[in-house]
């Protein structure tokens, strides 16, 4: 009992080491856990909701549109649990200039399901909800009306409609039609749309620009009074996916097995059996239009041939009473009555040629005669050159029936060509990857202050552990007080640590993450087992740093241990044999550099621990600098062009004409952007495309006409990098990289990601989903936007390949051989302001598809999550820091009692006590400050390396200003420690303190 109640004493009388101990415990077990179950709770939370509103597996889109043929084939697939057959159609309306949106239809089949935020879901023909950006934007409120327009070609099913059949109509076959919804729109609910959880009423995430077409708006609308056969789209479920994280790889390869399947064999019969079902819709239009034209040329022909009939007989009628007056009077001019009589009771015969003459005389002697049978003779000529014309055109349709209905094309995605989807999971996934680096440093100076703590709390009781091994007290029992002190100290700081970690930083990162996203039915929620885990990780190493300390102490014979230890034997220091400076130092100052150099053990522990401190600081301030800049040196730097323009290819032309009409433009480049995708050469099928796979990045694809090749270096930067080492790379020479005829220019952030570089082999898919395999001529410094540069050249050789011909759409005779410039990059004169109102005026321009100023994005690029978890970050190693330094000064004063009391019996007043004693403390901080910059740089480079982020490449900048705040910082929090030690030195009482341990 006595020796319980001597060690809770002693645990009283070491309340500060307590606290220390429990300070770095919990700061790290808050690190540790708290940014971790931030992630997860988003994670868990928008995976339940994705569940709930049955947010789907995959979807697969058609150029031609999908039939219920189609439909059909993807139920037969296995491993497929539904499918749900999707139409909608883009339409246009007046607010404050031209908006689109696409009308959804709301599928019956439990997919992709609107979650209700406000009013009622839609039941009646013209009812729509709508999404609260839009409420925001228009100002409209539950109960407005709105009338829309559809768009002329509403979705990629109509492309091909005006060549499908000989009369021009603009079904897509004999029996589908385009979906076509009402105009007369009423506004019954407000919903969120489950494919995109972006907040419009939070401050904006990150923006970056894709050259594919999205409307502005999405308009929600039931089934009834939707009219045509032919789909858009279908969603999928996957059998067991719903059981998996939509987060976790496990969810991912369920996905992957069915997607695999639908591109093995089912995509291509279908695309096969869609393009002859167009084929054969063809020929049947072509041949009823023949069946139509014949039966009209031979009702015109029989009409024609009885009006010849009835003119011949007129004729012939003429003739014959001609031929009989003839002979009648011939027989009254020399024949006898008997004769006369016979002439005049029959009709004389004539032979075929002079009837025929007669005839030709008759209707040459009477106009009247002569213009009807001219009328005959041209109705008879336009017939036959009308039957002629429609035979040829019918046949001219027959011939191009195969050339101009294109290949018929499938694309199979998966949740992660969602651009929400991907970013809310990118974000999160790099915020995770920093709560895994981070707390291996607060575990590091945890360890280093506990090792610090408890060796002096040991050495402390040297004849007290004497006394009791000398007792018969075994060693592990006397360890035992110092072990279980240590293990209160991390289960009480550990335990607080959980509840930060679990409840205060998430909670605090889910309002950053609801500013951005939003996450209905959102909770916190405990995970035992990585908590306890988090303790244990904790306590490990605290407890392994205390018996250490116990060992090196417990080795000696109690003997020993009860005589006082014997002082650290002299030693000259190296400034000692300097002579030039240590000459001109002060007494003081000797003596100071002395403590300093000799005690090395407390030199490494503080200068470390400082330096850790530090260093945390800097990283996190590094992470923000690195992110705040990426704007400014891709749109400004990087891209020297102020605008780009992207059309759709049939706009093409009359957008550049726009542009160039304006008179705003000082120099330009015409291009072709496509969007595909990159993946490394036998990393996989190829096939995958599949944003932020481990093989395969989202990539935009620019062509350079080849005339221009050299003009590509006066809109973008062209330098050429190299991977270097903790964040850093190697940049070569502006302007000594060229695109040319041999490869394709890859950039930076795309190359990062999939560690490719010039020399490695890739497999690139252009705008038609075609693939080709090329060859990576050089990596180009870009940071934000995976852009590929390919020469018009090359991408010919790459995509109009033998392969490439068999399945890419076909082209005009005379466009077959060129590319389609869709894009412009252009200069323009004026201001940022001016800039950016010139891009946005162009947006509203029927011709422009999508218009993007450099000026904005630079301007508007932020990453806010990133900015708040930096700031949470250097809140705790700053935290940290004071803990740190606050645990080393009272070891320092600790071990210096006796020192201290001598200084005042030698006649030293309390504030020079306080200046000897903190200046050491000071002379060590700045050497951990200055030791921890570059330390800090260091670290900051490895974890923006770790931040491997789809379309981004994080470039390490850290600004001077940063390592002046974190310096300043630092010696801040030393400064504030020493208004908590003066106290404690003011206390020591030198007689007591100066009695003999003996």
């Amino acid at each position: 009992m006595a020796f319980v109640k001597d060690m809770l004493r002693m645990w009283a009388h070491s309340w500060k080491r307590f606290i220390s101990i429990a300070m770095i415990t919990l700061l790290g077990v808050a690190v540790l856990t708290g940014i971790y179950a931030g992630c997860r709770d988003a994670f868990r939370s928008t995976d339940r909701f994705f569940d709930a509103q049955g947010l789907h597996d995959v979807q697969v889109l058609s150029t031609a549109g999908l039939s219920n043929g189609d439909i059909a084939a993807l139920r037969k697939v296995n491993g497929v649990a539904k499918v749900q057959a999707e139409r909608s159609q883009e339409v246009t309306f007046d607010l404050d200039g031209r908006k689109s949106a696409t009308m959804q239809e709301i599928g019956t089949n439990g997919i992709d399901q609107p979650y209700l935020q406000e009013g009622r879901m839609p039941k009646k023909a013209g009812e729509i909800a709508v999404t609260r950006k839009f409420i925001r934007d228009s100002g409209k409120r539950i109960g407005s009306r709105l009338t829309v327009t559809p768009e002329s070609a509403s979705s990629d099913t109509s492309d091909t409609n005006d060549t499908n059949g000989a009369d021009g109509t603009n079904e897509t076959n004999g029996t589908d039609e385009a979906p076509s919804f009402p105009t007369k729109l009423t506004i019954v609910g407000v919903v969120l749309d489950p494919q995109n959880l972006s907040n419009p009423d939070g401050y904006s995430a990150m923006t970056s620009f894709r050259s594919t077409a999205t409307t502005d708006y999405t308009f929600f609308a039931p089934s009834d009074g939707v009219t045509g056969t032919l789909y858009t789209s279908a969603t999928l479920l996957v059998k067991g996916a719903a059981a998996e994280s939509t987060f976790d790889e496990s969810y991912e390869n369920t996905v992957k097995q069915v997607t695999d399947r639908i591109d093995g064999t089912v995509k291509t019969d279908r695309q096969k059996a869609r393009r002859q079902e167009l084929l054969d819709a063809g020929n049947k239009k072509i041949a009823d239009a023949r069946a139509e034209a014949d039966k009209k040329f031979a009702d015109a022909q029989s009409q024609i041939d009885a009006n010849r009939q009835q003119f011949n007989q007129q004729v012939d009628q003429i003739v014959s009473m001609q031929a009989g007056a003839a002979a009648a009077g011939a027989a009254a001019n020399g024949a006898n009555a008997g004769a006369a009589a016979a002439a005049g009771a029959t009709t004389p015969q004539l032979d075929e040629t002079t009837r025929e003459t007669m005839r030709e005389t008759i209707i040459a002697a009477s106009p009247e005669l002569t213009q009807a049978k001219q009328q005959l003779d041209q109705a008879q000529s336009q017939l036959n050159e009308q039957k002629a014309s429609t035979e040829q055109t019918l046949k001219t349709k027959e011939n191009e029936l195969k050339t101009s209905i294109p290949q018929v094309r499938w694309y199979v995605q998966d949740r992660q060509s969602l651009g929400g989807f991907s970013a809310l999971k990118s974000d999160l996934d790099s915020i995770q990857s920093l709560g895994n680096a981070f707390p291996i440093v607060f575990l590091l100076v945890a360890v280093m202050m506990s090792l610090t703590a408890m060796a002096r709390m040991v050495e402390e009781d040297r004849s007290l552990i004497g006394t009791y091994v000398g007792l018969g007290y075994g060693r592990l029992a006397v360890a035992s007080r110092y072990l279980l002190f240590a293990l209160l100290a991390c289960l009480i700081g550990g335990g607080l640590g959980l509840i930060a970690g679990f409840l205060g930083i998430p909670a605090f990162l889910l309002v950053v993450l609801q500013g951005m996203y939003v996450m209905p039915g959102l909770r916190l929620e405990y995970d035992w087992l990585y908590g306890s885990l988090g303790i244990a990780l904790f306590v490990v190493g605290v407890l392994a740093a205390t018996i250490y300390a116990c060992v090196q102490e417990m080795r000696q014979t109690p003997a020993a241990l009860l005589r006082p230890k014997a002082p650290r034997a002299g030693s000259r220091i190296l400034l000692e044999r300097i002579r030039p400076v240590w000459n001109r130092m002060g007494f003081l100052g000797k003596v100071t550099a002395r403590n300093i150099f000799r005690f090395k053990s407390r030199l490494i522990m503080t200068v470390g621990g400082v330096a850790g401190c530090t260093a945390l600081i800097v990283c996190g301030l590094a992470i923000n600098d690195t992110v705040a800049d990426l704007g400014i040196k891709q749109y400004r730097d990087i891209y020297q062009y102020d605008l780009m323009v992207v059309s759709d290819d049939s706009d093409a032309s009359a957008m550049r004409t726009k542009v160039a009409s304006d008179g705003r433009v000082t120099s330009s480049l015409d291009v072709r952007i496509e969007s595909g995708d990159l993946t490394v050469a036998g990393s996989g099928d190829g096939d995958s495309g599949k944003t932020g796979s481990s093989g395969s990045e989202s990539i935009q694809l620019v062509a350079v006409p080849e005339k221009h090749l050299s003009d590509l270096g006066e809109m973008v930067t062209l330098q050429p990098v190299s991977s270097g080492i903790l964040g850093t790379s190697g940049v070569g020479k502006t302007g000594s990289l060229k695109l040319d005829d041999d490869g394709v220019i890859v950039a930076q952030s795309a190359a990062s990601a999939l560690g490719v570089k010039a020399g490695s082999k890739v497999r690139l898919t252009n705008g038609d989903g075609v693939q080709a395999t090329a060859k990576v001529s050089a990596v180009n410094r870009n940071l934000i936007g995976s852009d590929v540069y390919v020469s018009e050249t090359y991408y010919a050789k790459l995509f109009d390949s033998k392969d490439a011909k068999s399945t890419k759409n076909s082209k005009s005779s005379e466009d077959s051989e060129a590319l389609t410039w869709n894009a412009m990059l252009a200069k323009l004169s004026g201001s940022d302001a001016s800039q950016t109102d010139y891009a946005e005026s162009l947006e509203e321009d029927s011709s422009v598809m999508k218009a993007v100023s450099c000026a904005h994005m630079a301007d508007s690029f932020k990453f806010d999550l990133m900015g708040a978890v930096v700031a949470l970050i250097v809140a705790l190693a700053g935290g940290l820091a004071l803990v740190v330094l606050f645990t080393l000064a009272n070891t320092n004063v600790s071990e210096r009692v006796r020192e201290m009391a001598t200084l005042k019996v030698l006649g030293f007043f309390d504030r020079e006590v306080h200046h000897y004693v903190n200046r050491e403390m000071m002379i060590l901080t700045v050497m951990g400050v200055i030791l921890g910059l570059p330390l800090g740089r260091l670290v900051g480079g490895m974890l923006t390396m770790a931040l491997n982020m789809p379309s981004l490449y994080f470039e390490v900048e850290v600004k001077p200003l940063s390592y002046v705040i974190a310096a300043v910082a630092t010696m801040a929090f030393a400064l504030l420690v020493q208004l908590f030690v003066n106290p404690v030195l003011d206390r020591i009482d030198p007689i007591s303190s100066l009695k003999s341990v003996e």
